[in-house]
Order: C-alpha cells, then structure tokens, then sequence
C-alpha cells in the first residue's frame, strides 16, 4: 500500500502513536506547501507530524494522458517534505500512498478511516482549501472536518496564498507553477517555490561537440513527464553531492547539429574542463532565461555566442 521514510531517510513502520497529519500531493513542495507543514507543525502539540502523499499522481488513474508534469521526482519530494528548505524542519515522517483504481473508489468514510484513523492515528489533519478525496472527489474539506470529528480529531483548511514575499495575492500551486516555467519565468516560478526550479538525473555521455568547442557540458537527458522550460539557455547552478557550481545551461535539441534527443546540458563556469560527472547524479537549478534556441549557420557564430552566453549567465548569478 505504499511506504513509509523517516527524517533520516530510512524506511519505517506505523508509529503506533498519535499523529498530526497533513495531507496533498506535494508536487513541487511549494511555499503553499511549506505552509501547510509549519502549520501542521504548529497544531501538532509535540507529536510527530506526518505527510500524506501519493503516487501516482491521482489524474494518471483516469486520465494519463492529462497528467501534469512533475516538477519533483518522488525522491525529491520525500526529501524537500522532510527539510522544506536548509535548517528547516518540515515532516518528521512522509507515508507515500500507492494511487489505484482500488484506492481511488474509497468512500471519504474509508479513507478517513482506513488511513487517517486506524493507520496514522490522527489527532489533527491539516489541508489546503481545495482539498478533495475519495471515490469521485466526493470529499471536501467540509466533509473532511465532519468525518474527523466522529473520530476525536479535529481537521482545518489552510489557504494557500502568497504572503508579501513578492508574491503577495497570488495563489500557491503546483499548477501555478508549471505555467510558470512552460513560459520561462522562472524567477517568478521561484517565489512560489522558494526555491529555483530543479532538474534531477544521471549525467550521460553526449557527443563531445561541446568539449570540442571549449565548453564541456554534464548532459541530462530530458525526461518526458518533467517540467522543464522551452528550449533556451539559461543561467543557473548544477549540484552534485556536496559541490555547488554556477552553470551557463542549454536546454533543447542542439538546432545548430541537427540534433534530435532534447537534453538539459550544463557548462560549468571556471570548472568544465576538471570534472568527470559521466553516471553521476546530479542536480540542475534554472535561475533565469537568457535567450530562445537558435541554429547558427556555423560553428564559428556559435561559439562566439556561447562565450558571450556564459558571461551573461555570470551576470545573472552575481
């Protein structure tokens, strides 16, 4: 039915105790989110608060082929439920609920009990306004306060608004978001965020064009349900363990080559030519847009924009 991770990263078993409990599917962990952990936090009284998510996302079940894209893996949204942000403490547990056909024909009766009662223990629920659950969205925040009550817990809705941190009257949400980065406003995405947009994946071999232009690049490959902005190049910063590096970055298919696979390739600035990142993991941040893709009619035009492109992107992130 799913798993559970602790603080630490480590699989745990029900608690067995009493819990404060908030509940959504956290794509992005925005600051809507981030709010509903520290209101959670707030009410929890000292017990330990637990985030409820699930995957798939609930549309996959019905509708695949309108499935947002995700702006989190599942491992990165573990992660940032657990630490919001650095020093931050958010959920102390996050149970992943597997989403299927079984599951998504619960009674709003069935869910609470099944999941909120009997497996987490609940003493309070948190949730944002537009919270649905169980067999056709019958569920509703009202529902959900009505159904808690029976049981000895009280549950609240939290609204997600922007709070005068230059995003004031603007709702948090994941949707939100990704309209965001589909148009490449990414400080904006950012704000509500409260933190830049991320890539996630695995460096793989490319093929070398820009080693040999003097601009070796950590190449990701775009995955096809994930967000990520219009072919451009941005500026931004590629993490990869403990290593924080600024990065002039393309994302596209290389027009100039003909290229046809749609990558997120990261020049490292001052670093490019000592790293080896080929199988490694890493992390890519999109901090601005500096420009649309272009097809160059020859090498020499190109790299003399790259050059001009990774000082912009210094610019940007001074």
């Amino acid at each position: 039915m799913g798993t559970w991770t602790d603080r630490g990263g480590a699989s745990t078993a029900p608690l067995g105790t009493a819990t404060a409990v908030t509940i959504g599917t956290f794509d992005g962990v925005h600051r809507g989110h981030q709010a509903l952990l520290r209101r959670t936090r707030e009410v929890a009284e000292g017990l330990p608060v637990v985030a409820v998510t699930f995957d798939p996302h609930p549309v996959a079940v019905f509708a695949p082929d309108r499935v947002p894209p995700r702006l989190t893996s599942l491992q990165r949204r573990i992660e940032l439920l657990h630490e919001p942000a650095p020093g931050v403490r958010g959920a102390d547990h996050v149970r992943v609920l597997d989403f299927d056909r079984a599951m998504a024909g619960w009674s709003p009766e069935e869910f609470v009990e099944r999941v909120v009662v009997e497996e987490l223990g609940a003493r309070h629920v948190v949730v944002g306004e537009n919270f649905t659950f169980g067999a056709k969205a019958a569920g509703t925040t009202e529902t959900l306060r009505d159904l808690c009550d029976r049981h000895g817990c009280d549950a609240s809705a939290f609204t997600l608004v922007g709070d005068g941190h230059g995003a004031d009257g603007v709702p948090w949400s994941s949707t939100r978001v990704r309209a965001l980065v589909a148009e490449a406003r990414l400080e904006e995405a950012a704000e509500l965020l409260g933190r830049p947009h991320e890539v996630d994946g695995v460096v793989t071999p490319g093929d070398q064009r820009g080693r040999d232009l003097g601009f070796p690049t950590a190449n990701v490959p775009v995955q096809a349900d994930y967000c990520v902005p219009p072919d451009g190049v941005y500026a931004g910063r590629l993490l990869t363990g403990d290593a924080d590096y600024p990065a002039a970055i393309s994302v596209g298919t290389n027009p100039t080559f003909a290229g046809t696979e749609r990558r997120v390739e990261s020049y490292v600035m001052d670093h490019g030519h000592d790293l080896d990142l080929y199988g490694r993991p890493v992390r890519v941040q999109l901090v601005s847009h500096l420009r649309p893709m272009v097809a160059y009619r020859g090498v020499d035009a190109l790299v003399e924009q790259m050059h001009a492109d990774v000082e912009q992107a210094r610019a940007a992130l001074a």
